[in-house]
């Protein structure tokens, strides 16, 4: 077998002891065992940090590109058609349209389902086209959801909101 630059054989499988636990209760192995107390923090940088600020507080905050005039949500620091830094903050209204949906019948783990999720890529009002935001439908039936079907924000109580995508609990057809 060639591996890199050099030819190495590599046996098609290694002989070996396996260990049970009365092998480790009875330490008839060598193991340390230890509880490190590990700390990290992460940003998710300035335009989604402010973006989940304002989810915090009700609100959708997109960018706006002084040059192009393109609104984009979820916003970026800088227009990727005229790759000009972006510094103006709009906040849009929380409805919006239907750009693509999926049914979906099972849950993350591949285990089926009770009821199906209705998973969608919403397009915001106010926000330039065909740009969106990937959520939840809900009080519709999978049946009734179409592309172009007009939603609205159904959000978490103030107290219950953190400062995430999911302060917006769900989407629901927009009626009239």
């Amino acid at each position: 077998m060639a591996v890199g630059k050099k030819d190495i054989e590599c046996p098609p499988y290694a002989e070996g002891t396996p260990l049970s636990d009365a092998d480790i209760k009875e330490k008839r192995v060598t193991y340390v065992e230890d509880h490190p107390d590990i700390r990290y923090s992460w940003t998710a940088g300035q335009a989604i940090s402010k973006f989940l600020n304002g989810l915090k507080e009700g609100k959708i905050l997109g960018v706006k590109c002084n040059k192009c005039g393109r609104v984009m949500v979820p916003p970026r620091m800088f227009c990727e058609l005229c790759y000009k830094p972006i510094d103006g903050w709009v906040e849009l209204k929380d409805t919006g349209t239907v750009e693509t949906f999926s049914i979906s019948y099972i849950d993350p783990d591949a285990r089926p389902l009770p009821e199906p999720v209705i998973v969608a890529v919403i397009s915001i009002d106010g926000a330039s086209p065909h740009m969106g935001i990937m959520h939840i439908l809900d009080e519709v039936k999978p049946e009734d959801v179409y592309i172009g079907m007009k939603v609205k924000a159904v959000w978490k109580s103030e107290e219950e909101r953190e400062g995430a995508i999911t302060d917006i609990k769900y989407w629901k057809p927009l009626e009239g």
